[in-house]
């Protein structure tokens, strides 16, 4: 009987890791659009969260007609990129930018959050406050390895997340908008004197963060196929503290954080009751996740694959 409860608890385990896993891809894929514009000017968009949310209205909407049309739902992530790119240019270009030029960084903090709200109730007004059911966008078969099974959106989430980190990367380091990225980043004023547009560099940034946020939403709609005005707000601060704590700025660093923040959450609501004996149940799993951010800025405030900032003399 001990043998047959450990490997019950072993199958339990894994299958909550897998869970924590596909979820932590979304937050990864959430958390690398937070980090992106992070590191160029400094602003914690909390609006980039609502972009998911965006992203998974126009994937509702668009699917049917995509399939009347004779093709395949996942086609709908190209609508769906194109209107989160849209409104994220939208946001840098008519809130950011003037508040930037301005250089008031408490200012800069209202102004996401403000519109982080004018997103949720905007999309509130249009579809109204109850959850909606996203159609199907595609069935993956489940892969058996020995007695586990291994659900298809798990390995697609994070298949794809593996390669939009590596591609970003690649992006980041060897082209030239990437080196302006990174040269903006680095100093503002010396990257104008060398000829970068940064006003440009900043609105690709916040293109490409947009982007993978209509990612994210098609890679979050496969396993919980619903969407509804509030949904981004979560999503968005536990991608937030996965940003922190892989280090926010670093590529690798999101991705890492975005999987550990996944399985950490899992495990929790998972075993959080049993080890306590029920005093806490699986809702304090959101505690625990900001619990994480708390120990982070207090112990290695860079987080675990971040750069110490240094100060300019």
């Amino acid at each position: 009987m001990p043998l047959v409860r450990l490997s019950t608890f072993n199958t339990a385990t894994s299958r909550s890791s897998l869970n924590g896993l596909k979820i932590g891809s979304v937050y990864s894929l959430v958390a690398l659009g937070y980090t992106m514009v992070y590191g160029i000017i400094r602003l914690i968009n909390f609006a980039h969260g609502d972009f998911i949310m965006v992203g998974s209205y126009v994937l509702m909407l668009t699917i049917p007609f995509i399939l009347a049309c004779g093709l395949p739902a996942w086609l709908a992530v190209v609508p769906a990129i194109l209107v989160c790119v849209a409104v994220g240019v939208i946001v840098e270009k008519a809130a950011y930018k003037p508040v930037r030029e301005k250089g008031n960084n408490m200012t800069a903090l209202i102004t996401a959050i403000a519109m982080s709200l004018l997103l949720e109730n905007g999309s509130q007004a249009i579809f109204g406050a109850d959850y909606q059911t996203v159609p199907t966008v595609i069935q993956i078969p489940t892969l058996a390895l020995g007695g586990l099974k291994i659900d298809g959106a798990t390995i697609l989430t994070v298949l794809l997340g593996l390669v939009i980190m590596v591609a970003l990367q690649l992006f980041v380091t060897y082209t030239k908008q990437g080196k302006a990225m990174r040269a903006v980043s680095e100093d503002k004023e010396a990257s104008i004197l060398m000829g970068i547009n940064v006003n440009s560099t900043i609105t690709l940034t916040f293109a490409i963060g947009s982007g993978l946020a209509a990612v994210a939403s098609l890679m979050y709609c496969v396993s919980y196929p619903q969407v509804s005005p509030m949904m981004g707000a979560m999503l968005g601060l536990k991608a937030f503290v996965a940003a922190v704590l892989g280090g926010i700025g670093s590529i690798p660093g999101a991705m890492v954080g975005g999987l550990v923040i996944g399985v950490v959450e899992s495990l929790t609501k998972a075993y959080i009751g049993t080890i306590t004996a029920g005093v806490i149940t699986s809702a304090f799993s959101d505690a625990i996740v900001f619990g994480i951010l708390i120990i982070v800025l207090l112990v290695k405030p860079s987080g675990l694959m971040g750069e110490p900032e240094s100060e300019k003399v």
